[in-house]
């Protein structure tokens, strides 16, 4: 028999708000919080690096 707990699906919201209450969040819920904030991270320091790159170019050409 399945309860009103069985049917519901899994929801997170699209955007992780940081610092947003997390008690009401399952384990499941926080699982996927943890993976996006993961992506987002690893997203952020590809585009810190790219701008890393620029800036030493830039550095490099303006020390001549």
């Amino acid at each position: 028999m399945r309860d009103e707990f069985d049917s519901k699906p899994i929801t997170v919201a699209a955007v992780v708000v940081v610092g947003e209450d997390l008690s009401r969040l399952s384990v499941d819920e926080l699982t996927l919080r943890i993976e996006r904030l993961t992506e987002e991270i690893s997203r952020t320091e590809r585009e810190r690096d790219a701008r890393g790159g620029v800036l030493a170019a830039a550095d490099a050409l303006f020390r001549k």
